[in-house]
């Protein structure tokens, strides 16, 4: 019993220490207003023949609650993530490492500061998710106009 929680343990922190190498963040500046933004990189997700499973309103959160939390920053204006997956690259994936589980879904945010409309994505480790950054930067060039 004791050897289970030590695999499960092992496998565990292995997962986490996987995430930590993918801790960049890759945004490319759109030239357009939020709301355009949103527009392409819904158009680009769908064009992929993908379903965006939720969109989380992280600006409209962080704009309402931080007073409630004791600040009075705006740290953006409007800010969006998009979740979706995609069946046959997750498939591939998991295939490689069933633990590339922790990856999933994916997400692409578009966020508007003091610098303007941004759109981004997290990086994620070489290997068999270098898949998923490829499909996530496709998708970000096709929505940017690159």
């Amino acid at each position: 019993m004791i050897m289970k929680h030590f695999i499960a343990k092992t496998a565990f922190l292995a997962v986490l220490a996987s995430q930590s190498f993918a801790e960049e963040i890759i945004t490319v500046p759109f030239d357009g207003t939020f709301d355009d933004a949103t527009f392409a990189v819904e158009s680009a997700i769908v064009g992929q023949g993908l379903v965006i499973d939720y969109v989380s309103h992280v600006g409209d959160m962080l704009n309402r609650t931080g007073a409630d939390v004791g600040s009075a920053k705006q740290i953006f204006s409007s800010a969006d993530i998009f979740i979706f997956c995609s069946a046959k690259i997750s498939r591939e994936v998991m295939e490689a490492d069933p633990m590339n589980i922790g990856f999933c879904p994916y997400g692409i945010f578009v966020a508007e500061d003091d610098g303007g409309v941004m759109v981004g994505y997290r990086s994620y480790p070489e290997g068999p998710m270098e898949k998923v950054e490829t499909l996530l930067s496709g998708i970000v060039e096709e929505a940017v106009g690159n």
